[in-house]
This record gives structure tokens, sequence and C-alpha cells, in this order.
């Protein structure tokens, strides 16, 4: 009887082990789609924020920043508190202007820091314009520290040319915020922004250094649509270089 048991459980496990390689590959391809939707969830968010924000003329980013900006980042919903807590305040987007185009979206994180007083307690959008080719070499670290290691200052908010001048001849980075409605340029100091690379491996199959460096991006999943940020910064980007 004893042997007889001790046979049953060598062929049960037998056929788990043989199983193993199926459950692993099925768990590895959920997991890969699962990451697919959420980048395309993020682009779609990004563009929807940028979209709002670009609907508002008079309160939105003015069209000469548009024109010479390198890349454009979104944090849509950033919690504030988060930013003090273990790092992971914020999830997001960055294009870069292509000789092409804008490239599809490379996909970060950002957290640490300070928002300055203009921002409240509620989920805020951040937008951030890399007006040098240097200030997007930073994204290319492993981390970036805003204020740090490239010199940012809140934008300029309107049809308003001379501020946007000033600010485009003095800082790296142009930053915003929109919380409650209300849009304008926000002081973020310290800052942190990396690659979220689990996104960026599962839809591109490089990493966020890989994919800025390089500047256009080849799929390897093209069953999702990745373009919603991307073609929106196009359209109101098109737009700032034809005035």
């Amino acid at each position: 009887m004893k042997f007889h048991y001790q046979n049953r459980f060598l062929v049960v496990a037998l056929a788990f082990a043989a199983l193993m390689p199926t459950l692993l590959s099925a768990q590895s391809t959920n997991d890969h789609e699962q990451k697919v939707r959420e980048a395309a969830a993020q682009s779609v968010k990004a563009g929807k924020v940028f979209d709002a924000i670009m609907k508002t003329p008079d309160k939105a980013i003015p069209k000469e920043l548009l024109a010479h900006a390198k890349a454009i980042a979104v944090f849509p919903e950033v919690i504030k508190a988060a930013f003090f807590v273990g790092g992971e305040g914020g999830r997001g987007v960055v294009s870069r202007r292509t000789h092409t185009g804008w490239s599809d979206p490379v996909f970060f994180r950002a957290g640490g820091g300070s928002f300055g007083p203009q921002v409240g307690a509620s989920a805020t959008d951040i937008v951030l314009l890399f007006m040098n080719d240097e200030a997007v070499g930073g994204l290319m670290k492993d981390k970036f520290e805003l204020g740090a290691e490239a010199a940012v200052a809140g934008g300029p908010v309107g049809r308003n040319a001379s501020a946007g001048t000033d600010a485009l001849m003095q800082a790296e980075i142009l930053s915003y915020s929109r919380s409650r409605g209300l849009f304008a340029g926000v002081n973020l100091k310290g800052v942190v922004i990396r690659p979220e690379d689990d996104l960026n491996l599962a839809v591109y199959d490089r990493s966020g250094r890989e994919l800025l460096d390089k500047g256009e991006q080849d799929r390897n999943n093209t069953a999702v649509d990745l373009s919603s940020f991307s073609e929106t910064v196009s359209r109101y980007a098109a737009t700032a270089d034809a005035d």
C-alpha cells in the first residue's frame, strides 16, 4: 500500500513539473499584456490632460514655448502626499521631438521633492517642457533630479510673448501644474524622475534611456494603440510651429 501511494505521488509530481513551463508562460503572457494595457492607458490619460490644458488658450502654455520645446512630459493625477512617501508619487509619459515628428510615449515615474505653494493637496497634473538637448539628456539617466541637474522654473501661461521669451532664455525645464482646474507655472525642486522600464520593456523591448537616445521607437506589440499622447502633442506643436 505504501508503495502504491508513493507511485501516485510520483505521478502527480511529474505531471505538475510537466505543466510548470506552460503555467509560467501563461502567467508571463498575462503580466506582459497587463503592462501593455497600462502603458496605453497612461498615454490616453496624458493626452487628455494636455488637450484640456491647451484648449484654454488664454491660460495655456504659450505657443512660442511649444515651438521650441525638445520634449514634453505629462504626469496626470499626481497625489501630492505620495511624493513624500516612498517616492512613487506619479506616473507619466515623455514624448521627444524628432526629425519626423513627436515620438511615441516613453514611460516614467516621478517622486520626492516639493511642489511649491501653488499646488493643493488634491490630485494634480504636472507638465514639464524640456527646452534643450541637455535637459532631455538628463532623462536618459537612471534618475534625474529637477533643480539639481538642470535649471527648472515655473513656466508662463497665456498669450504673453515676452514672458515666454524670458522663460525660454533662462530655464532648461519649464514646469506647470493643474489642480482643481487652475493651471499655472510651479516651482518643482528635488523631484526625481526615473524611467518606468517595466512598461518600456513590455511595449518596446527597450529601456527608457535607449528609447530617448534613439528618438524613435519600434513597438514589439502593435495590437494596442499607444499614440494618443504623441498625436495630441503633435497637433498643438504643429500649430505653434506654423505661427
